[in-house]
This record gives structure tokens, C-alpha cells and sequence, in this order.
């Protein structure tokens, strides 16, 4: 215990500019994660971005305490963030699929992008469940070989350096990986057409196709550490890398907010006045893929995929078509209605069936919709129809 002690007081504190670089974007990255946290939902795509933003965050304070020599005052912590870098991807690549797809991440659908993580995590059970002298000795070999190694107490199964000497190509692995799942994401959502609303600085396409560009950036210097350098002597490149994306990021989410906007004083008239949405990015996005026929859709859930505000939503609506929200949905979904009744395709189906399908949930409200704008019941309209056709 002695010869520990000796080496563990041996072991310098290093503050630099490096070092203070990625002290900034730490900092600045618990807080940007933790604003998330509090005003997001929780299977948004922001809310699966503040995950990645945490986890970076945990992985490079990780290499900040080894970097300043700090991590001597916890050395039983040393690399207990190594199976968080393989989650660094894959987090991204939810907060693209969640943003893109309009889609959640459930753990029964998306359970193999864990897997590696897991694995590699229970390969070193035996390394966390070590002696404090064998994560020193893993810390002393990565930054501090000239003060030599301390013994080992008993019988120690070093059978996880098998996988922890191939962990730099696992993490390359990943970032490639997921490098070309989110490329062909962002491709995807370009062939199908993105429309973009006019009133944002910034739209969705264009912050995930940056943040491929980051996935590139991030595995390059990556690539150009492991080649350069042996062990972790060069990870705080990294950390500098991320502390100026975190600070890209929190720009871009400054400049998007509405404390810098007109509108975030001005009273509910005169921001309508100001906006510069059209009625047809609204109609665009409500019929694209029958959005409307969503059982969940309301007017406050169209303004923030649009990111506008719903009186402005309700405003053109109202004065293009002459219908409130609710009116205008529910055109659309008895439109839709009055095909399936008399498509083959849905012939199996029950006439409530059809109305939850077009997204009514209940029969009374089916019923009452259809009354109002078709101006007779669903039987009376299938019965019509049947009798003009039949000859």
C-alpha cells in the first residue's frame, strides 16, 4: 500500500490550455443536456439528442480527469467510461432517426444497436471488479509509464485485455458503422422530398446532414489519434473537438430561440402578422403520408413539427379554407373515409373499424364527422354509391 501511495503522490496535476478547453465544453454540455431534459419530451428527437450529449459528456470528463492527473484522487473509476464510447454512436444515430422518421426508439425494436456496448461492458467485469492497483497500472501504462507499475495483490484473471486491446477498433468499427446507417438516413430523407418551413434559420435536414458531417470529423480524428498516438496520450484532441461542436450546438440552439425573435414580445396579432409560414408548408406537411389521419394529431403538435406557433397554424387554416383545425382535419379524414368504404382493400373492415383507421376514435365521433360533412351516414353513403354503380 505504501509503494501505491508513493506513485499515486507522484503522479502530476497538469492544467493547460487543453485541458481548460475541455473543462469549457464539459461544463457547457451538462448544462445543454440538462435544459433538454427539463423541456423536452421524452421519446422526442431532442430528448434522444440530450442522451448523447450526456453520455458524450461522461465519456470526455473521463479523459479530462486522466488528461489533468486528477483522476488519481479516483482511481478506482479509471476507463469505468469505456463502454459509453460505444454508445456515443449509436445515441446520435437515435436523435437522427427519431428527428427524420417522426419515429420513437423502443428498446424491443432497437435492442441490437445495445449489443456491442453490453458485451463489451460485461468483458470487463473482471478489470472493474479488480484491485485499485491493477486500474492504476491501466493509467500508469497510458500516461505515465516512467513511473513504473505497482504489484498486483493475488490472483488476477487478466483474460478482458483480450477484448480491452481491441477496444480502439471496436470504437472505429461503430463510428463507420453508424457513419453510413445515418448518411443513408439523411439520403433517404432527401430522395423523399424535404420541405422545409420558411419562418427557421436552420430545418431539420440540414442540422442532421451537419451532424453526419460531425460523425465524419469525430471517426477521422479518431483515426488520426490511434495512429499517432499509443493508449489514451491522445484523446484530449478529442475532447477539444467535442467542446467546439458543443459550442456550435448551443449557438445553433440560441440563435433558434425565441428570446432573440420579435415575436417573443410582441402580442398574438402582431406575431401572426410577422410570420412568413405558408398555408402550403402547413397542407404539405398535414397530408404527407395521411398525417392527419393520426388519432393523436392536434393544432399545438402541427406547430412544433413546424416549428411556429399554433395560432398561426389556426390563423392560415381558418383563412384559407374557412374551417377551424379540427373542421379542416376532419375533412381530410372523411375524404379518406369515403375511399376505404368503398375499396375492396378494406372490405374486412367493420365501418367503425374504417373511422379508427382514419383516425377517429371513437364511433359517435365517426359517426357525427361523417353526418357533418358528407352530409348522411356512412351505410346511407356506401349504399348510395353501391346503387349508382350496380347497374
Amino acid at each position: 500500500m505504501e509503494n501505491l501511495n508513493t506513485i499515486l503522490d507522484q503522479i502530476p496535476i497538469r492544467h493547460d490550455l487543453a485541458s481548460h478547453i475541455m473543462l469549457l465544453g464539459i461544463v457547457q454540455g451538462f448544462f445543454l443536456a440538462l435544459v433538454i431534459f427539463l423541456r423536452s419530451k421524452w421519446k422526442s428527437a431532442i430528448n434522444s439528442f440530450g442522451w448523447s450529449l450526456l453520455i458524450q459528456c461522461l465519456v470526455f470528463l473521463d479523459v479530462y480527469l486522466c488528461y489533468t492527473g486528477l483522476i488519481k484522487h479516483i482511481i478506482h473509476l479509471n476507463d469505468s467510461t469505456e463502454f459509453l464510447v460505444l454508445l456515443i454512436t449509436p445515441t446520435l444515430y437515435f436523435f437522427l432517426y427519431t428527428l427524420l422518421e417522426r419515429k420513437p426508439i423502443t428498446l424491443k425494436k432497437h435492442w441490437p444497436h445495445f449489443v456491442l456496448p453490453v458485451l463489451y461492458a460485461v468483458s470487463q467485469v473482471n478489470y472493474y471488479l479488480g484491485p485499485i492497483q491493477v486500474k492504476l497500472n491501466a493509467y500508469l501504462g497510458a500516461y505515465h509509464r516512467d513511473l513504473g507499475f505497482v504489484d498486483i495483490p493475488g490472483n488476477m484473471n487478466y483474460s478482458y485485455h483480450f477484448i480491452k486491446d481491441q477496444f480502439r477498433w471496436l470504437v472505429l468499427f461503430s463510428f463507420a458503422f453508424y457513419l453510413v446507417l445515418s448518411l443513408l438516413l439523411v439520403i433517404k430523407t432527401r430522395k423523399r422530398g424535404w420541405t422545409s418551413p420558411k419562418n427557421i434559420k436552420v430545418d431539420k435536414y440540414i442540422f442532421s446532414r451537419n451532424t453526419v458531417a460531425f460523425f465524419m470529423v469525430l471517426m477521422l480524428t479518431f483515426l488520426f489519434i490511434f495512429l499517432n498516438y499509443e493508449d489514451d496520450g491522445g484523446d484530449h484532441f478529442i475532447g477539444i473537438v467535442q467542446t467546439v461542436t458543443i459550442f456550435i450546438t448551443s449557438f445553433f440552439m440560441l440563435s433558434e430561440s425565441r428570446f432573440f425573435e420579435k415575436s417573443w414580445i410582441a402580442d398574438k396579432y402582431e406575431t401572426l402578422a410577422n410570420n412568413s409560414i405558408k398555408f402550403e408548408t402547413i397542407e404539405s406537411f398535414i397530408s404527407e403520408a395521411h398525417y392527419y389521419a393520426h388519432q393523436n394529431i392536434s393544432l399545438k403538435k402541427v406547430a412544433e413539427e413546424l416549428d411556429t406557433n399554433s395560432n398561426i397554424v389556426s390563423k392560415l387554416i381558418n383563412s384559407e379554407t374557412g374551417s377551424n383545425f379540427n373542421d379542416y382535419i376532419n375533412q381530410k379524414r372523411i375524404a379518406l373515409a369515403q375511399q376505404r368504404l368503398l375499396d375492396d382493400a378494406f372490405k374486412q373492415l367493420t365501418v367503425e373499424a374504417i373511422g379508427q383507421s382514419v383516425g377517429f376514435k371513437s364511433k359517435s365521433t365517426f359517426y357525427n364527422a361523417f353526418k357533418k360533412h358528407a352530409g348522411q351516414s356512412p351505410s346511407a353513403f356506401m349504399k348510395q354509391k353501391r346503387s349508382v354503380i350496380s347497374p
